[in-house]
């Protein structure tokens, strides 16, 4: 897949400088994954920012255009701006379903809530993606609920093994950006 994802090469830029002006961080981060770094990306900055938002929805309509699936979803908090994007926009046309994964299940509220149908195919989203753990318990979750995975599209790839921890589990990662495009990011 070209790395543009449905996006004019102007639109790219401007979401780009959108994520690079306003979600990079720089400092000392706890990330969720467990470990540490010298950058965070906030994206609820960008997913919750008009512009963003249309230009990310955008991008993986596009992508989503390419798959034969009616139902969206991921973990909570990052995925569920994402997620209420696609299904607002991908109506009339083409309508996608939503759905998000709770961190923890209890007797009043299950571990999936929203729409979402036994032995259907699934494509799940995230904001940002560092070694895959989030996404993957979202995988966990949908296909123990009786859905098939094997996608997973990223607004971010933090480029630290998502990709090959998600392989392992036989689901692709597929990125809008990396934090390779990103030239002011330091070598950890």
């Amino acid at each position: 897949m070209d790395n543009t994802h449905g996006l004019k090469e102007e639109e790219r830029k401007e979401l780009l400088e959108i994520i690079d002006s306003r979600c990079l961080k720089f400092g000392k981060f706890d990330l969720a994954s467990g470990g540490s770094s010298n950058f965070f990306f906030d994206m609820k900055k960008a997913t919750l920012d008009p512009k963003a938002s249309k230009l990310i929805t955008k991008a993986i309509l596009e992508l989503l255009s390419r798959e034969n699936v009616r139902y969206v979803g991921g973990l909570e908090t990052g995925a569920i701006p994402i997620v209420s994007e696609l299904c607002v926009q991908s109506s009339p046309e083409r309508p996608i379903f939503g759905f998000f994964v709770r961190q923890k299940e209890n007797n009043r509220n299950p571990k999936i809530e929203g729409n979402l149908e036994r032995g259907e195919k699934v494509i799940i989203v995230d904001d940002v993606t560092t070694n895959g753990g989030s996404a993957l318990n979202a995988v966990k979750a949908v296909r123990d609920f009786g859905c098939e995975v094997e996608k997973v599209i990223t607004i971010v790839d933090r480029l630290s093994k998502a990709k090959e921890n998600l392989k392992e589990n036989n689901i692709e990662l597929i990125s809008i950006f990396t934090k390779d495009d990103f030239g002011r990011i330091p070598k950890e």
